[in-house]
């Protein structure tokens, strides 16, 4: 009996967390189609915030050019990110896991202070290569994270076959390591364009005047007040999030139990 009430308290509990979590989301998603200019109140169904937004040149200038720093940033993210994935999981110093878990666990109010501090000292002018390197910095430890937790299950001696049977370092590297490892690099890669895409704090202080991004233009949109259309590209950037990090969860399911 007491199992039962502890079973039952612990489903209401997740159900109460969940719906915390996601009320504010539903929201937002259905006062997108909502025909009046007044998030307060529901009017009627309409797409027209959709087609106002679609037709933004200024919000589709800003995505695109999140989307281009967001593709830039995960590539290279992705070929650094795995390299030290590799490494962290081949030599085992405590010291190089907890360097990489520093993105990953600091504040990125503070990890954007820190990198526009580093930009000045280097006397580096702030625009997009600014905000490309800054999500770099960021991004590589998911990435590295993501690798290692794959390498965690691989058996190495498979490498050493291959070494045994004539298979050069590259050839070994290339032939087995890659494929063996390969969703922990797609699921690292999803996750740094995921994070590269929706940034706002890290990229705030690494922008330059000139430079713009759809969560800059967002938060300047944000001073004028709530709009459906804001609700609308919320909407959006819900859904493409929710799409990556399923794809991600499918492809390595082991980084998110």
């Amino acid at each position: 009996m007491q199992t039962h009430k502890s079973s039952k308290l612990i489903t209401i509990s997740g159900i109460l967390v969940y719906l915390f979590l996601y009320i504010p989301l539903i929201v937002v998603v259905l006062f997108s189609f909502n025909s009046s200019r007044i998030s307060v109140s529901w009017v009627g169904f309409s797409f027209k915030w959709y087609n106002i937004l679609f037709h933004d040149k200024t919000i589709i200038n800003a995505a695109l050019n999140s989307l281009a720093i967001a593709f830039i940033s995960s590539i290279m993210s992705v070929i650094m990110g795995t390299m030290a994935g590799i490494a962290l999981h081949r030599y085992k110093i405590k010291l190089l896991s907890s360097l990489i878990l520093i993105p990953v666990a600091a504040p990125e109010l503070l990890i954007g202070i820190a990198l526009l501090l580093f930009f000045v000292l280097i006397n580096f002018t702030l625009g997009y290569i600014s905000i490309i390197l800054a999500h770099i910095a960021f991004c590589i430890s998911f990435v590295a994270i993501a690798v290692k937790s794959r390498m965690h299950g691989m058996d190495d001696s498979i490498l050493y076959a291959a070494r045994d049977l004539g298979a050069g370092p590259v050839r070994a590297f290339l032939l087995i390591l890659i494929p063996t490892i390969l969703p922990g690099i797609i699921s690292g890669g999803l996750m740094a364009f995921t994070l590269s895409v929706d940034d706002f704090i890290i990229t705030f202080f690494t922008a330059g005047p000139d430079a713009t991004t759809l969560p800059l233009v967002i938060y300047a949109m944000l001073k004028m007040g709530i709009t459906p259309e804001i609700n609308a590209i919320s909407t959006i950037i819900i859904i493409f999030t929710l799409i990556l990090t399923t794809i991600a969860a499918k492809i390595s399911p082991h980084l998110f139990k």
